[in-house]
């Protein structure tokens, strides 16, 4: 090796020691009034939103809103164009099975 070759080498290890020492670990962590996230987790939610207009609602009211939209007696309806390009697209897909191509 040249003297040069020695040179930058020794200035490339002395580099990286000096970034390496400027680094603080302590920089990765949160800042301490930051609440973790295992402690939100186990938090119970007791403000909602209606999943219908977006208005604030109490765990009550919020649990009245989603059993009588969970008790509808009727399935969704979907207009007949919906309907129809889903029959089109069933049809595609079966037709994409017979034929690879």
């Amino acid at each position: 090796m040249t003297t040069i070759e020695q040179k930058l080498k020794g200035w490339g290890l002395g580099l990286s020691l000096a970034v390496m020492g400027i680094t603080s670990p302590v920089a990765a962590l949160p800042p301490p009034e930051d609440t973790p996230e295992a402690v939100l987790r186990t938090k119970i939610i007791l403000d909602a939103r209606s999943s219908i207009d977006g208005k604030p609602l109490t765990a009550a009211e919020s649990a009245n809103l989603q059993a009588a939209l969970a008790e509808s007696p009727y399935p969704p309806q979907l207009s007949p164009e919906v309907q129809n390009v889903i029959f089109l697209l069933q049809i595609r897909q079966m037709l994409q099975i017979l034929t690879p191509f």
